[in-house]
């Protein structure tokens, strides 16, 4: 009887797992198009919270994948012109490792509170997105990046990097992963009890 509960979960888990996998496709292609202002507002990190929230790391590093794979094929190709393989590296990492942080961060903290692990994660899911983007930016793209804040009437590169390519982006993507990442795994846990 163990085993087969076992196996019910699994099934659960994967099945959600595809269902926020074509979220995740869906809403990073569908997020170019939904502006507050000058910036656009990503909302795909939210099926990554939710992944490990109900699912476990495994799904919210796939999912974390997934992301990374969606941003090569579409943001991400004005950075291969530059340098391919950088690209590459940093687009998959940056995704794959927000899923696994935000996953083992719920992970940990659940024991103690599933609210606060999810809040924990929400805000861990972005600040590694967006820092393992800064830290490739560094690495493979920081003469073309230095020219572009130039450009851009700054000449500190790192004020460039953080005020002007990832700001209020990133601001607006924590804010509303906080917001509402909670929200929705509550609504799920409650489906989940009344069934």
């Amino acid at each position: 009887m163990r085993n087969d509960k076992r196996k019910g979960i699994a099934t659960k888990n994967i099945a959600l797992g595809a269902i926020l996998t074509a979220l995740v496709i869906v809403l990073q292609l569908l997020g170019q198009f939904i502006k507050f202002g000058p910036a656009s507002i990503s909302l795909v990190l939210i099926p990554i919270v939710i992944g490990a929230a109900i699912c476990g790391p495994a799904i919210s590093t796939w999912l974390g994948l997934v992301f990374g794979a969606v941003v090569l094929f579409t943001d991400g190709m004005a950075f291969m012109a530059i340098h391919a393989v950088g690209t590459i590296i940093t687009v998959l990492v940056k995704g794959a490792l927000c899923g696994l942080v935000a996953g083992l961060v719920y992970k940990l903290f659940s024991k103690k509170n599933v609210y606060l692990a999810v809040i924990l994660s929400a805000i861990a899911c972005p600040i590694v997105n967006t820092g393992v983007f800064l830290l490739g930016c560094y690495l493979f793209f920081f003469d073309t990046i230095k020219e572009w804040g130039l450009s851009a009437g700054f000449t500190n590169v790192g004020e460039y990097m953080i005020l002007g390519l990832v700001g209020i982006n990133f601001l607006l993507e924590l804010a509303v992963n906080v917001v509402l990442s909670p929200i929705i795994v509550r609504l799920i846990n409650i489906r989940k009890r009344t069934n």
